[in-house]
């Protein structure tokens, strides 16, 4: 039963956990990929979710990829960047495969193009336009984001979770509680037992003294009784 007891208190631990980390990696998701000037990073990785099939079949719409900062005087042609753009007159983010460098008085200059679009991008790329270089991606975890991102998803993946880990763990609390007075309840019945039981040992060892000093003084009396009787018939 104890064995039974600490499974399930491990799996619902690894649920937790599980629930902590997508609900961490959405919630990082979401900040890094806000169109702002500087885009969020964990130890130089910024996760970011795919809205078209521009790269197609490098990664497609629905895909969770991961940028990784990097010095951008070692990106070479072919290379999958992230950058700073204007789409559809606003500002935002955009990952295309580098497909042309040009250089001039030390100043780099980028032409970039989806790998499922037949021409280059318009708008030409600068050092300071750039997020990081593309490094990976989990296929279709992208749509878990944007599940998460919706009102049902957040409160039935993170939300309701959570909840009902934390009134687990208050029962777990309470039980705890309930067990613990039950222990100290025996340890006072067992204190209090041990201590009549020497209280029974010590009226027991006083009860023998008491004998063995009746003995001795009922001993003492005959020995005086023998003697006045030998006295009185030698008097005779």
């Amino acid at each position: 039963m104890k064995a039974l007891k600490k499974g399930v208190t491990v799996v619902i631990s690894i649920v937790l956990w599980v629930i902590i980390l997508t609900a961490a990696l959405f919630a990082f998701t979401t900040l890094a990929t806000r169109d702002t000037a500087n885009v969020s990073s964990l130890a130089g990785y910024t996760p970011m979710v795919v809205k078209t099939d521009s790269m197609a079949p490098t990664f497609y719409s629905g895909d969770l990829i991961f940028i990784k900062k990097c010095d951008t005087a070692k990106l070479n042609e072919g290379d999958i960047i992230c950058f700073h753009t204007i789409i559809n007159n606003e500002y935002a983010l955009n990952t295309h495969r580098i497909d042309k460098i040009e250089e001039t008085q030390g100043v780099r200059s980028y032409t970039t193009k989806g790998d499922n679009n037949a021409i280059a991008d318009t708008h030409i790329i600068a050092d300071g336009d750039i997020v990081g270089k593309y490094v990976g991606k989990l296929n279709k975890f992208g749509h878990v984001m944007d599940f998460l991102s919706s009102s049902v998803g957040f409160l039935l993946v993170i939300v309701l979770p959570m909840l009902l880990f934390f009134i687990y763990q208050v029962y777990h609390l309470i039980m705890v509680g309930i067990s613990l007075k039950k222990a100290m309840a025996v340890e006072d019945a067992v204190k209090k037992a041990e201590a009549e039981s020497a209280e029974k040992a010590e009226a027991q060892a006083a009860l023998e003294e008491a004998k063995r000093l009746k003995a001795e003084a009922e001993a003492v009396l005959a020995e005086a009784k023998a003697a006045k009787e030998a006295a009185n018939g030698d008097k005779q």
